[in-house]
Order: C-alpha cells, then sequence, then structure tokens
C-alpha cells in the first residue's frame, strides 16, 4: 500500500558556498561530491535517472565514473546519511539526497540547506508498506497500514518534506 513520496534535492553546506545551482553543476571541477553508493544504495538508481534527465549519459558518466576515478565524488561507505557529515566537515560541497534528509538536517539545526531540482528532471521515490501473508500480528499490520495513511501520520511526514501518496 503505498502512503508517501519523497524526491530528490541536492543538499549543500548552509549558504551553498560553491553555488550550485543545478545538476549540471555537479561536472563542474571544482565541485566535491558526496554521493550515494551504486553497489549500497537503492537511491542511486533514482539519482542516476534524474542526471540523465539534466545533463545526458555524459553527465552521469562524470559524476558517477570520472570524478569517482579522480577522488572528486567520494562514494558513501555506509549511507547517504554520511552526506550532511562531510558537507559540515568541509570534504564535499554537494550532493544528492532525498529531500526529507536535508529538511531534517535542517530542522536539527544543522548548517545545512538544500537546492530543489525542478520536477522535469526529478525522480519520485514511492514508499510503500504490507501486511505479508502468513504474518504473526496481521491485524496490528493492517492498523500500522491504515496509520501510514491517516492524517495525523501524513502531517508528520509532510513536515519532514514527504507528500502523501494520492495516485
Amino acid at each position: 500500500v503505498p502512503y508517501a513520496s519523497n524526491v530528490l534535492v541536492t543538499m549543500v553546506p548552509k549558504g551553498n558556498p560553491a553555488e550550485v545551482r543545478s545538476l549540471t553543476d555537479l561536472a563542474r571541477n571544482d565541485i566535491r561530491l558526496a554521493m550515494p553508493n551504486p553497489d549500497t544504495e537503492g537511491v542511486t538508481d533514482q539519482i542516476k535517472v534524474s542526471l540523465q534527465k539534466a545533463g545526458g549519459q555524459a553527465l552521469v558518466d562524470t559524476v558517477y565514473g570520472t570524478k569517482v576515478r579522480d577522488g572528486s565524488t567520494y562514494l558513501t561507505a555506509i549511507h547517504h546519511r554520511e552526506t550532511p557529515m562531510l558537507l559540515m566537515q568541509g570534504r564535499a560541497d554537494a550532493g544528492v539526497t532525498w529531500r526529507s534528509e536535508a529538511i531534517f538536517q535542517e530542522q536539527v539545526g544543522n548548517p545545512i540547506e538544500h537546492v530543489d531540482i525542478p520536477a522535469a528532471q526529478n525522480t519520485t521515490g514511492i514508499y510503500a508498506g504490507a501486511v505479508v501473508r502468513g504474518a504473526a500480528h496481521a491485524d496490528a499490520a493492517r492498523h500500522w497500514i491504515a496509520f501510514l495513511k491517516s492524517p495525523g501520520a501524513v502531517a508528520v511526514l509532510e513536515s519532514y518534506g514527504f507528500e502523501a501518496y494520492t495516485r
């Protein structure tokens, strides 16, 4: 049961000192990136689709090829939540993450902000839950799914940058 969606943003240090304004800026030689690792993080699939929309295969190859080889793209070793840490440590200038991740960092007061990616270049992730066949607590799972679609849960999710799934 789909209950929420999320889009990508480019996370940058507060004030955006490198002046990253678009996905194509990620190809600039002076921009150091912190990007999710394609071997361990599914969000990379959506990021590559957005890079393709913004700058074609050349942009995908630059961000996830050339810049990885020359050391100016750091691929996360644990999770894309490394991105804000690398930005705050001054080890990266930008990184693509879910909008909810950037908004959370902003809400807790970390010196992070985000640059929106235009809808025509963005990719949407959809979050869903399910009652697993044979689940030991199927009734509780049904209640959880109902809660996730409730106005209260939607309000909490929206406060962190998610959108209610309405299709």
